[in-house]
């Protein structure tokens, strides 16, 4: 087996050490890190020499000139796969590795258990408005409890946008501890397949309407950016609650701002944003009836080692010439192996 022939790069931080271990199990793989200040004489021939980039999946930790784009495709010409740390691949413009032949990846279901128990949490937190009691306790010397009365989650609706890891366990979760009713939306899915991740599949707007709680799941994709907006926000009744763990830029910020000034919903959770974190004095962070987290869903013990473990795995099996379980752009898969093949002199499979 020769020695280094295989390149892969990194920028700042890993999703857990675990990766670093198994790839640099392996004689023929070089595992390279670049910070976001590595000078252009550091970086510029790791990203010549590089077949694979291990890219961080929060945009706004990464430096603009290490998102993967044309003018780093152009500065990367050998790269073949771009491998996110997460399920998210924000900082990836997947039509322009499409077009230049690279293969992308994600760790999709990695962190499904923790995502959906957060999103559960938040639920729970809001109905019961555990924060709200929490504030007005440190707050105020006689808190009158009566102003504080919650709801019960157990047999109402949650409508869930995106049945895929994430979405399809916070339907187990709810319909399994809480007995509650799920309605789903997702145009990939046809409805017996929904209904086997534990959904009745619905269109956008009976979903809004019909919920006592909507949790966004969904990536962030040409589709879904923007599609929640003033309308969706519109539909919801009075008494119900906005919970997003998945991406910023699906729903509208200032839509979501007008909604609970106008008290037109009951209240937010959000663990994504616009700008990552998002500043101490953003308009959304100044109301007791949401529940804020700084894309923190994701972020725990098990799931960073688990996607560390997936994603080496994945990688390594890839650069062997596998086809990799994760791909976001299969459509490039032609243009790919041929690419592959004049690399490393053999076709993968």
């Amino acid at each position: 087996m020769s020695v280094n022939n295989k390149r892969v790069f990194y920028v700042k931080y890993l999703a857990h050490e675990i990766y670093a271990e198994i790839l640099r199990a392996r004689p023929d793989v070089r595992l390279d890190r670049l910070e976001n200040e590595s000078p252009e004489e550091v970086s510029a021939p790791i990203l010549a020499a590089a077949h694979a980039y291990q890219i961080g999946a929060a945009r706004d930790e990464l430096a603009n000139h290490f998102h993967v784009d044309g003018d780093l495709l152009r500065r990367a010409p050998n790269l073949l796969i771009v491998s996110s740390n997460g399920a998210g691949y924000d900082p990836v413009d997947v039509d322009a590795c499409t077009a230049a032949g690279v293969l992308v990846v994600n760790q999709s279901g990695g962190n499904a258990h923790s995502v959906a128990e957060h999103a559960l949490g938040m639920l729970l937190t809001l109905s019961k408005r555990i924060i709200e009691a929490d504030r007005a306790l440190r707050r105020d010397p006689d808190v009158n409890r009566n102003a504080l009365i919650g709801t019960e989650a157990q047999g109402k609706t949650i409508g869930i946008v995106g049945l895929g890891n994430v979405g399809r366990r916070i339907a187990a979760l709810c319909k399994g501890l809480l007995g509650m009713k799920v309605l789903a939306y997702d145009p990939y899915l046809p409805a017996s397949e929904m209904a086997a991740r534990g959904g009745e599949k619905v269109e956008l707007d009976e979903l809004f309407r019909d919920s006592d709680y909507v949790s966004i799941s969904c990536p962030l994709t040409n589709e879904s950016r923007g599609m929640i907006g003033a309308r969706e926000f519109a539909l919801m009744r009075p008494h119900a609650y906005f919970i997003t763990t998945a991406r910023g830029f699906i729903h509208d910020e200032a839509a979501l701002l007008a909604a609970l000034r106008n008290k037109s919903i009951a209240g937010a959770g959000l663990d994504v944003w616009s700008k990552e974190p998002p500043p101490p004095d953003h308009p959304l962070l100044q109301f007791d009836n949401v529940l804020a987290s700084p894309h923190t869903a994701g972020v725990t013990r098990e799931a960073r080692a688990n996607m560390g473990k997936i994603a080496a795995e994945q990688l390594l099996g890839a650069l062997d010439g596998k086809r990799p379980p994760r791909i976001i752009n299969p459509e490039v898969w032609p243009g790919y192996v041929k690419r592959f093949e004049r690399t490393f002199g053999f076709m993968p499979e």
